[in-house]
């Protein structure tokens, strides 16, 4: 676009914005649209900017040549949304790069009509593929049980486990399936416990098959951990604590 034609764009912006162009105006928009030429989406990239209201309703629509530049692109990119290149048999890579440049360019600027619908797969698989199929138990489309089915759908949902710890209701905290376990300790915003971000050790047992702790066996491991935090503390508080420097006195 050179100084003559930008001009002419923003006597079009005019019509709009009432602005004022200038000699000085028209030299920077020509700068600034150095590589868009004045078509029609140029054109028409105006009206759209100019159709869209600003966020605020008391501010005043003010075109700038980046909006030109935005807007045109835009428009030329949605000719394009279903374009699909038509490749020819043994064409060479030169003759592929110029033939879809110019498709591109023809559908883009107009000259060609836009693809108007989207390519579908169309057909479905081989007898021979759906008979190997088959072959390894394949039971085609199966319908989806219902109410008048001798087992009701809602029956087999019940019978749906989630992978994981999850999957299962906690022993420990009674957490229902797919929901985590919860604390002991209730909050106002958690009253019935707050959420933990590991599973409690039972339900992870639980989930891969282990045997459950009895009673008994609950209670010796809660006692030897309880001994063993005892321990620990015990030694953390006979280190914190400073001896009096014991008093040699030097023979004479």
């Amino acid at each position: 676009m050179n100084r003559k034609e930008a001009a002419e764009l923003l006597g079009h912006c005019t019509a709009f914005d009432n602005r004022q162009p200038s000699a000085a105006a028209a030299t920077a928009w020509a700068s600034a649209l150095h590589d868009v030429p004045l078509d029609d989406d140029a054109k028409n990239a105006v009206a759209a900017y100019y159709t869209t209201p600003p966020q605020n309703p008391n501010e005043r629509l003010w075109i700038l040549p980046h909006h030109v530049r935005t807007l045109r692109t835009k428009i030329r990119n949605a000719r394009l949304e279903n374009f699909q290149y038509e490749p020819l048999p043994d064409e060479t890579t030169a003759e592929y790069l110029a033939r879809y440049r110019g498709q591109v360019k023809a559908i883009a600027s107009g000259r060609i009509a836009a693809p108007s619908g989207r390519l579908a797969l169309e057909g479905g698989p081989s007898k021979e593929f759906v008979a190997e199929l088959e072959a390894r138990g394949w039971e085609g489309n199966r319908a989806v049980p219902g109410e008048e089915d001798d087992e009701p759908a809602a029956e087999l949902i019940e019978t749906v486990q989630r992978s994981g710890p999850l999957g299962i209701e906690c022993p420990m905290c009674a957490a229902a399936i797919g929901f985590p376990c919860k604390g002991s300790k209730a909050t106002a915003k958690y009253p019935l416990g707050k959420p933990l971000t590991k599973p409690h050790t039972a339900r992870l047992r639980a989930a891969s098959g282990e045997a459950q702790q009895t009673l008994e066996e609950r209670a010796a491991e809660e006692a030897r951990i309880r001994e063993a935090s005892a321990r620990a503390l015990a030694r953390m508080q006979a280190e914190q604590e400073i001896h009096d420097a014991d008093i040699v006195e030097e023979a004479s």
